[in-house]
Formats: C-alpha cells, sequence, structure tokens
C-alpha cells in the first residue's frame, strides 16, 4: 500500500490506495482487467503438481487479487472470495459448511432470498432450518443443538431493521462449536467488521455499496483464518467466480465508497428524523435514531450508519402503501440499494415466523440516495398526501 507507514491512515486514503500496487504494472494506477480460462505452465511438472500463482481463471487473477486483497485488510479477514451476486455470497458459504442432518439456525428478520433458498434447497439437502427472533441475544443458547453446525446472522434485520447482538450470539455459538456467518451489506466494513465482533464469515451483497452504482451484480465473502479453507474449498468446487470487469468495477467503487457512504448516512439520517414529524407517519425504523429500541446496542457496536431504513405509514394497508409508491417522482420504485438514485419499495413480512410486527400500518422501505436533500423531503410529502397522511 502506498503512503506513509508513521501513522495510522484514514479511511478514505486506505480505500484510494489498498488492493494493487501501481509499480505492478508499469505504473498505471489501476490493476489490468484480466480475462481467463486457461493459463499456461512452464513444463509438465508444474502442470500436474499445479505448483505456479495462477492455474485456472475460476481459481483467481491478478483482477481478482487485487479485489480480495483490498477487502481482506477492510475485514481483516485470512481470505475472500469474489462470486457473481450477493445471493450468491449467501449460499456459497451455506452449502459450503452444511451438510445433510445438520441443524442451521437462521435470523427470522433474513434477507427473504435467504429465506427462500434456506426453506427449499437446504432443506431438500437435508439440512433442519430453524428461525430465531432477531433480539434473541445470549439467549441463543437455549435454541443451539449438537447438530448446529451455523448460526447465521444479518443486522439490522431486512427491512425492520432489528439489530442482533452479535458479540453475545457468536460467543454462545462459538462454545456450542458452531460457525457464526453474518450478512454486513447494510453496514460495511466500514461501519461494522464482523470479524472483530466473534463472527467467522462476513457476507456482503457488493452489488450495494461497494459498487454503488446500480450496474453491478457481485457478492464478497470473507472468512476468518479457521474457516478459510472449507470457505475457499467450496467456492473452488461450485465454480461460482465474478467476471472480471465485474470484479474491476467494484474495486473501482471501493475507491469512492467512503466519501459516498458519508453522504448516504447523513442524508438517510436527516430524512429520517424529519419523517417522525410528519402527519402520516406512525414510525421510523432506522437504528441511527434515538427512537429505535435498539439504538443503544446499534451505537456500541457500529462505526456508522447507511442509507436504507423503513418507514410505518400511520394506518392503511396495501391501496395507501401503492399510492404512496405511485406519488414518488424522484424515488424510484425498484429493488437493490446503495446506488446513487432513491429508491422505495412496499415491504413483504408474510413469510416471516417471529418477526413479524405488530405495526401501525403497510412498511416502505427507502434508499436514500444522493440527491439533495430538500429534494427528496418533497417527494417523499407528494407520497403522504396521496397515502392520505400530509
Amino acid at each position: 500500500m502506498a503512503g506513509s507507514k508513521r501513522h495510522a491512515q484514514g479511511t478514505n486514503t486506505r480505500l484510494a490506495h489498498i488492493g494493487n500496487n501501481p509499480r505492478d504494472y508499469f505504473g498505471f494506477v489501476n490493476p489490468p482487467v484480466v480475462h481467463a480460462s486457461t493459463v499456461l505452465f512452464p513444463d509438465a511438472g508444474t502442470l500436474v503438481s499445479r505448483s505456479q500463482k495462477y492455474t485456472y481463471g475460476t481459481r483467481g487473477t491478478p483482477t481478482t487479487d487485487a479485489l480480495t486483497d483490498a477487502v481482506n485488510e477492510l475485514e481483516g479477514s485470512a481470505g475472500t472470495i469474489v462470486v457473481p451476486s450477493g445471493l450468491a455470497a449467501v449460499t456459497v458459504p451455506l452449502l459450503s459448511f452444511l451438510g445433510a442432518g445438520d441443524h442451521l439456525l437462521v435470523v427470522d428478520s433474513v434477507y427473504g432470498p435467504t429465506r427462500r433458498f434456506a426453506d427449499t434447497m437446504l432443506k431438500r439437502l437435508g439440512v433442519e432450518v430453524e428461525y430465531y427472533d432477531p433480539r434473541i441475544g445470549a439467549g441463543i443458547a437455549s435454541l443451539l443443538r449438537k447438530n448446529t453446525r451455523v448460526v447465521f446472522t444479518e443486522s439490522p434485520g431486512s427491512n425492520t431493521f432489528e439489530v442482533q447482538d452479535i458479540p453475545a450470539i457468536a460467543a454462545a455459538a462459538k462454545s456450542a462449536g458452531a460457525v457464526v456467518m453474518m450478512d454486513n451489506t447494510w453496514a460495511t466494513p466500514l461501519y461494522f467488521r464482523p470479524l472483530d465482533h466473534g463472527v467467522d464469515v462476513s457476507i456482503h451483497a457488493a452489488t450495494k455499496y461497494p459498487a454503488g452504482h446500480s450496474d453491478v451484480l457481485i457478492g464478497t465473502v470473507s472468512a476468518n483464518a479457521a474457516t478459510w479453507p472449507t470457505l475457499f474449498a467450496g467456492f473452488e468446487t461450485l465454480g461460482t467466480c465474478s467476471g472480471p470487469e465485474d470484479t474491476y468495477q467494484m474495486l473501482r467503487g471501493l475507491r469512492t465508497m467512503g466519501v459516498r457512504l458519508e453522504r448516504h448516512r447523513d442524508s438517510a439520517l436527516a430524512i429520517a428524523a424529519w419523517l417522525e414529524t410528519q402527519k402520516g407517519v406512525a414510525r421510523v425504523l432506522h437504528p441511527g435514531l434515538s427512537s429505535h429500541p435498539d439504538h443503544a446496542l446499534w451505537k456500541r457496536d457500529f462505526g456508522g450508519s447507511s442509507g436504507v431504513f423503513s418507514v410505518v405509514l400511520d394506518g392503511g394497508g396495501q391501496k395507501e402503501a401503492h399510492a404512496f409508491l405511485d406519488a414518488l417522482e424522484i424515488f424510484g420504485l425498484g429493488y437493490s440499494w446503495g446506488g446513487f438514485e432513491s429508491l422505495a419499495v412496499p415491504v413483504f413480512l408474510g413469510d416471516r415466523t417471529i418477526a413479524k410486527g405488530p405495526y401501525e400500518g403497510p412498511l416502505i422501505r427507502l434508499q436514500i440516495g444522493l440527491e439533495d436533500v430538500e429534494d427528496l423531503k418533497a417527494d417523499l410529502t407528494l407520497g403522504l398526501r396521496a397515502a392520505g397522511g400530509a
């Protein structure tokens, strides 16, 4: 990494330089985009032993190494894999560590596609899946069994933003021999480093803030030294490598993630606090607000908040939620988040078993983009009026 070693460097300085050394590539500040399948060997002995650094495109290239080196520095991890989507970042580690007869504990406020994968493919493979309350904390010890192989966490919870006591859950799980995984997409490693809090495997839908421009599908999974060999073996077996262009674009996105995330954070907090004062809003689900029931826990463990939260409308149902959404002019109606544009989607809780509410009205998830705050407030006012509030 370029720069002075005399003092600890700041986040944005590190993001600008980690992952590659321009001197390795004739001074070019960005690494080459290596398109590769076949790699040639100098002789038969090297080919048979595969004793050179690069052996086949799925096992890594200089492009993927530049990205994984950067992510390892951010995560404090022993190794990182890069996969084609955020969902693949969930499925690859679960498939790598689970087998028939194993018991899996999953937080009930988990990302919807993670639940679908657990309830379909994992169950067909003979894995017993059980969901737990996101606020269970150390009480998860009562759910651990001899065959509990993995405890899957996500904090804050998807769409409803419950904050889990990750250190307490990790301590209980580790004492029972279970591997702890965490979907940390919301916070990124800039605002929360899972491995520092007892997690074994850190998962990111890097489509979101790391890539940052709504045009790349990519995921990363980072592991500590104890779990890295198993994770990499599963990754190699499944062959789920990301393409070189997407890998490069994520590395490019990392360079500006710090300043973008600061903007997302500040704008979202301002809008969330403003929404709490608006007619037609029952409550705002943002852990960075003092009104949030888990605010103290969030403040203890997290270094910041991102641009995604939910608002609960004050009464009504689907009709009012659709009226709110259809009145918006700046907010787009679309899935994903972490890009430069603001988005809004209705929240569905019908597949949950525990963390279902109750809520005073329909939930709308907002992604606050990089637009001006006053313009976004004006747009949300249109939505609230259409829903019968403001």
